[in-house]
C-alpha cells in the first residue's frame, strides 16, 4: 500500500500557479510550447527557466497533491538501506530511501510522487510492499544518492557533465569562430548552468556575482553581506561558454574581448523581477565579469527607522530634513548604503504638497511621486546639465546622486541657498571631510557654511545571525585598548555560524552612522578654512557620536560583533 494523501480534483498544475502568482501567464504558454518539444514535466522545465526554484516547486506541488514534502534538513545522516536499489535505478527515477517504519514499511523521498510504474518497480524488486512517499528537490535527492552511493558530484557537477567536451575540443582560449561561440552559448545544458550560478546567488541573498577567469580556473564568487565568498565553480574549460552566454543575455559584443563593456540582463529569477548590470573587463586570462543584482520584484523601501539610527540621531535626522532650505549630504565609501538612506529620507518627506525630483546614476528603484531622471553622459545630460533644468522646474525637493565636481557642487549650493532642499552624496571616509572635499573642489567656504545643513557620514556592518547568537568573554584589555566601555564589557555577542547564516554567523545588514549638524562652531570654522581634523575635535566636542562608537552601541546591543565593528571603522 502506498500512502498518498487523497489527489482533490483541481484544474491544471500550470493554470494553478499562475492563478496564485507563482508564475505569470507568458511563463505558463512558453513552457507549454517546450512539452511539446521535451519529454521533461512542466515542473522541471519552470525550474530549468528560472521561473520557480526547486524549494518553491516542491511547496507549490506538496499543496496541489496534498502529499508532504521534505528537504535536505529531514533527510538521514547515513543510509537507511544497503545494496537495495541500484544507484544507475535511483538517479533515473529519482527516488532515495529516508526511512524505515516498522522494519516493514519504507519512506521514499521522490522528485515525482505520482510515477506509479516507478512504485510498481520497486515493488517487485524489493521485500517492501507498503511505502510513505513524501516530496523532495530532484536536485537534494540527487545528492543525497550521491553522498550514499555514488562520487558526491553536484548539481553544478551533473550539469557541467552534460556539456559535452566535443565542442569544446577545438574551442581556444581566445576563440575566433564567433558562431561556435554563440551555438555552444545558447546550448540548454550552458544556459541551465549560467541559470543556476544566478538564481544560487539570489538564494544566498548576495549583491554581487564575480566571475573571474585565472590561469588554471574560473572563479566564481558571491559578496553577501558585503563580504565575497567563493562558491562551487565550473571548470575552466567552460569559461567561453560561460563568459559568453552572459553577454549575450547582456546584448553585448560577444566578438569585442579588448575593453570593458557595459550592459543590463532583465530576467525573473524564481519567481522574482531580477534586473542584473553587468561589467566585462579584459584581463590575463580572459575576461572578468561582475553582476550587480538588483532585485525589481523588492518594491520596498526602507524606513529611516529600521536603517539602525540611535533614538537621538534618528531626532536629529527627522529635523534635518524637514527644512525648508540647505543641503544635506550623506557621505561613504561605494556600497555603503548611501542611496538606500536617501532614498528613505525622501520617502519621510514624499507629500503631496512637496515636489521631488532626483538625478541618479542610476536610477535603482523607482518610488511613485517622484520625478527621477537617469544620467546619460552620452547626450550630454551630466549631474550639471541636469540639475541646471531641475531647477527651473519649481522643486521644492532635490537629490543629486553625487557631487562629483565644483560645476555640481555650486548648483547644488546656488539651488540650497534660493530656497530649495537638496539632498547629494560625497565620496569621504568621516563627515567632517565633507566640507574639506567640497572646499578642494573650489566652493567658497562662506558659501559652505552658509548652505550645509548636516553631513551624514556611514558604514554597513553585517548582524550576528540571531538563530546561533551566543555571549562571548573577551579580553578586558583588548576592549580597554580599542576604547570599549568598562561597564559593556560583559553584554559582547557572536555568531557561532549555522545554516541559516550559511555558517558566516551573520545574517543581514545594519547602518553605522556619523552625523555632523553645521552648528555655529563649525560654520566658524568651516569660513576660517580649517581642516578636516578641527572640525571633527569640535564636533566631537559638542556631541557628535562617531562611527566606531556608534558601533559600540550596537556591540552593547548585541547586534554586532567586536571584530565586525572594527573591520568596519578601522580608519575612523
Amino acid at each position: 500500500m502506498v500512502k498518498l494523501a487523497t489527489l482533490r480534483v483541481r484544474k491544471a498544475f500550470g493554470d494553478e500557479l499562475v492563478a496564485k502568482g507563482a508564475i505569470t501567464e507568458e511563463e505558463l504558454k512558453t513552457v507549454t510550447n517546450l512539452l511539446s518539444q521535451t519529454h521533461e514535466k512542466i515542473g522541471k522545465l519552470l525550474v530549468d527557466l528560472g521561473a520557480l526554484s526547486e524549494t518553491d516547486l516542491v511547496k507549490q506541488l506538496s499543496d496541489y497533491l496534498g502529499i508532504r514534502y521534505v528537504t535536505s534538513e529531514d533527510f538521514p545522516a547515513v543510509p537507511v538501506l544497503e545494496n537495495s536499489f541500484s544507484v544507475r535505478f535511483m538517479r533515473e527515477c529519482k527516488f532515495v530511501p529516508i526511512g524505515l517504519v516498522d522494519d516493514n514499511q519504507l519512506v521514499l523521498a521522490m522528485a515525482d510522487p505520482v510515477d506509479q510504474s516507478t512504485l510498481d518497480a520497486i515493488r517487485l524488486y524489493s521485500r517492501f510492499q507498503d511505502f510513505e512517499v513524501v516530496l523532495a528537490p530532484e536536485s537534494e535527492i540527487l545528492d543525497l544518492i550521491e553522498k550514499f552511493y555514488g562520487n558526491q558530484a553536484s548539481s553544478l557537477g551533473r550539469i557541467v557533465e552534460g556539456i559535452g567536451a566535443d565542442g569544446l575540443e577545438g574551442l581556444a582560449e581566445e576563440a575566433e569562430d564567433i558562431e561556435h561561440l554563440k551555438d555552444l552559448a545558447s546550448e540548454a545544458p550552458v544556459i541551465r548552468l549560467v541559470n543556476l550560478v544566478i538564481s544560487r546567488a539570489i538564494e544566498s541573498r548576495a549583491s554581487d556575482i564575480h566571475i573571474e577567469p585565472f590561469e588554471r580556473e574560473l572563479k566564481v564568487r558571491y559578496r553577501i553581506d558585503g563580504v565575497l565568498y567563493d562558491t562551487e565553480s565550473p571548470p575552466k574549460r567552460l569559461k567561453s561558454a560561460v563568459i559568453s552566454r552572459i553577454k549575450i543575455m547582456a546584448k553585448l559584443n560577444i566578438a569585442e574581448r579588448r575593453i570593458p563593456q557595459d550592459g543590463r540582463i532583465k530576467m525573473r529569477v524564481l519567481g522574482r523581477d531580477i534586473d542584473l548590470r553587468v561589467s566585462t573587463l579584459p584581463t590575463m586570462y580572459g575576461e572578468s565579469v561582475v553582476m550587480r543584482i538588483l532585485d525589481k520584484s523588492n518594491t520596498q523601501i526602507y524606513e529611516l527607522e529600521s536603517l539602525g539610527f540611535s533614538e537621538l540621531m534618528l531626532a536629529q535626522m527627522g529635523d534635518l530634513i524637514k527644512k525648508p532650505h540647505g543641503i544635506i549630504l550623506v557621505t561613504g565609501p561605494t556600497g555603503s548604503g548611501k542611496t538606500t538612506t536617501l532614498y528613505a529620507a525622501l520617502t519621510k518627506i514624499n507629500l503631496p504638497d512637496k515636489k521631488i525630483i532626483t538625478i541618479e546614476d542610476p536610477v535603482e528603484y523607482q518610488i511613485n511621486g517622484i520625478n527621477q531622471i537617469h544620467v546619460n553622459p552620452q547626450i550630454g545630460l551630466t549631474f550639471s546639465a541636469g540639475l541646471r533644468s531641475i531647477v527651473r522646474q519649481d522643486p521644492d525637493v532635490i537629490m543629486v546622486g553625487e557631487m562629483r565636481d565644483l560645476e555640481t557642487a555650486e548648483i547644488g549650493i546656488r539651488a540650497a541657498l534660493t530656497g530649495h532642499l537638496v539632498f547629494s552624496t560625497l565620496h569621504t571616509n568621516d563627515a567632517p571631510g565633507a566640507i574639506a572635499r567640497l572646499v578642494d573642489m573650489g566652493a567658497e567656504d562662506y558659501l559652505i557654511a552658509s548652505s550645509v545643513l548636516g553631513v551624514l557620514a556611514q558604514r554597513l556592518v553585517r548582524v550576528i545571525c540571531p538563530h546561533c547568537k551566543e555571549s562571548v568573554d573577551m579580553d578586558r584589555a583588548y576592549l580597554r585598548e580599542i576604547g570599549f566601555p568598562e561597564e559593556w564589557s560583559n553584554q559582547v555577542f557572536e555568531g557561532r555560524g549555522c545554516k541559516e547564516c550559511s555558517n558566516t554567523g551573520y545574517l543581514g545588514r545594519l547602518g553605522l552612522y556619523e552625523l555632523m549638524l553645521m552648528d555655529e562652531d563649525i560654520r566658524r570654522l568651516t569660513i576660517t578654512n580649517a581642516d578636516a581634523s578641527r572640525l571633527r575635535k569640535k564636533a566631537v566636542e559638542n556631541g557628535m557620536v562617531t562611527l566606531r562608537q556608534d558601533g559600540f552601541i550596537k556591540i552593547h546591543a548585541g547586534l554586532s560583533s567586536v571584530s565586525e565593528i572594527i573591520r568596519v571603522t578601522q580608519e575612523s
